[in-house]
């Protein structure tokens, strides 16, 4: 058992209110670090090094990142308000989410993440902006998910199983996976 594994517990708290403020101040955090801090220092590292930039597309950045953040937030009210805990490992939901946008997507809030990533790419014209936008993307794929749908597995059983088998991890689907 990994280190990763050994860090999932589900929330004490049973009060909505209280995890949905977790959830927002955690989101506030990731904001910061991920999508303003990191990628600061990705722009100026690329300036350091004279990689070219392109032709920044501010306005479908930021129209993308409203969207992709309007994701992020909705995802995290529905793990609060329905699953009763926050998106932290350390702070699980106590019951399966498969309502609302994990309805058509497994993990929300790493595709809004993401998304919003490229967008800060987007919006600076920054290619390494994307690639680590991306690399991000391969991080969480391969680090994090298989531990986090381990954990899932083990604490939902068959009602994750049937999820995972038709929901998509990455891609929305309006129906059912086929």
């Amino acid at each position: 058992m990994s280190f990763i594994d050994r860090i999932y517990r589900s929330a004490k708290a049973d009060n909505s209110y209280w995890n949905l403020a977790k959830t927002l101040f955690h989101t506030a955090v990731f904001w910061f670090v991920f999508l303003y801090y990191l990628p600061s220092w990705v722009f100026w590292g690329e300036g350091q090094l004279a990689i070219p930039h392109f032709q920044a597309l501010p306005i479908l950045g930021w129209v993308l990142f409203a969207l992709f953040g309007t994701l992020g937030i909705s995802s995290g009210i529905t793990m609060s308000w329905i699953g009763k805990g926050t998106p932290l490992p350390t702070d699980c939901p106590n019951q399966l989410v498969i309502k609302g946008p994990y309805k058509i997507v497994r993990n929300p809030m790493a595709v809004a993440g993401i998304g919003q990533a490229i967008c800060v790419g987007l919006i600076t014209g920054s290619y390494m902006t994307i690639v680590y936008a991306l690399s991000g993307a391969f991080f969480w794929h391969f680090a994090i998910r298989p531990s986090e749908e381990r954990d899932l597995e083990k604490r939902f059983g068959a009602d994750f199983i049937n999820y995972k088998k038709k929901v998509w991890c990455w891609f929305p689907n309006i129906f059912t996976k086929k």
